[in-house]
């Protein structure tokens, strides 16, 4: 069941160019210049009850302004959008009870409160029966670890502990669509590992539709299946995750734990990434000599201790795929890869 469509989804804001000073700038604010600025530019998009899709571009690519017109924040300019059987800037306030949110850089918990008042509060503004509301608040109490803190003022917590109620709060209504917008950003590895861990035991176990941004890598991999990428408001990629690597020209790494001092590859092409004195990394791209070929020389003129092949990892993949942006762009819109 397709649970958010949009088809040719399209926001422009309008934009007044001043002049600099003096009498031109006085003669535009009575004649000014209008211009616009193209956001989302035509956005055709489809997901399916219970997927979990990483929403991927660099800053500037129209993710933020596509989230709100999804979730009814913004009306587009042009085109079609339904969430969850809702149009969401005509029936905004039937479809909040059927989505969550949770923005790492902006809170939905009262600081001086504790998180069990802010959890009492959301259940007022979502009009939930009370016995329901205490069940699952404390099924999720349990699932997330949060016995220890429902009582602490939400300032005390750690960064990590306050995202784990965040994300609960935004769970509280069983809501059926989740956005999240960067909900690891400034945590520690072990925090993040656990928001990752439990977004996705959400996904599995509650089918919750996930639709994610974020710049971070590990949140892509270990939380989505599914990866779409925009930039300057269009479409550009459609893909499984695992697909990823496959969308640019295949590169290798060589990682090399030495026994011997590095002496140097005499093979053209091959890049030195990292280099120490006990290890070498090295990328042979497409157009270089072969992996094969590399290791052989390699074995021939030094002594190894350790060697492994790997791809490159996908925060790179990502990072390429920004800079290539349009270059990506298919004729036409829709699922691609």
């Amino acid at each position: 069941m397709t649970i958010i469509k949009a088809r040719g989804l399209r926001k422009v804001y309008p934009l007044v160019r001043r002049a600099g000073s003096g009498w031109r700038r006085l003669r535009s604010y009575l004649r000014p210049q209008r211009d616009a600025v193209v956001a989302v530019a035509g956005l055709d998009l489809e997901v399916e009850a219970g997927e979990a899709v990483a929403f991927l571009g660099p800053n500037g690519a129209g993710k933020s302004t596509t989230i709100k017109m999804l979730t009814g924040i913004l009306t587009p300019t042009a085109g079609e959008a339904v969430v969850c059987g809702f149009v969401p800037w005509q029936q905004r306030q039937l479809l909040a009870r059927r989505i969550g949110t949770l923005f790492g850089q902006r809170s939905q918990m009262w600081l001086h409160l504790p998180p069990t008042d802010t959890f009492d509060l959301l259940a007022a503004i979502y009009d939930l029966d009370r016995n329901e509301y205490r069940e699952r608040r404390e099924e999720l109490v349990a699932r997330f670890g949060l016995g220890d803190l429902l009582d602490v003022p939400v300032r005390k917590l750690s960064l990590g502990e306050r995202m784990r109620c965040e994300l609960a709060a935004a769970l509280l209504h069983r809501p059926v669509v989740l956005f999240l917008d960067e909900p690891t950003i400034g945590l520690d590895p072990l925090a993040k590992a656990s928001v990752r861990d439990l977004i996705r035991q959400v996904n599995t176990e509650e089918r919750v539709t996930i639709f994610l941004t974020s710049h971070d890598a590990g949140d892509v991999e270990r939380v989505c299946r599914r990866a779409v990428l925009i930039d300057r408001g269009h479409l550009i990629l459609d893909l499984p995750v695992e697909a990823l690597h496959r969308v640019i020209p295949e590169r290798r790494r060589i990682v090399v734990h030495l026994a011997s001092p590095w002496r140097g590859i005499g093979v053209g092409g091959v890049r030195v990434q990292q280099l120490s004195p006990h290890s070498v990394t090295l990328e042979v791209g497409p157009g270089d000599a072969s992996v094969d070929t590399v290791v052989a020389e390699l074995l021939r003129h030094h002594m190894i201790e350790d060697l492994r092949i790997e791809a490159p990892p996908l925060e790179d993949v990502i990072a390429e795929l920004y800079r290539r942006g349009a270059a990506l762009a298919p004729a036409g819109h829709g699922r691609h890869g």
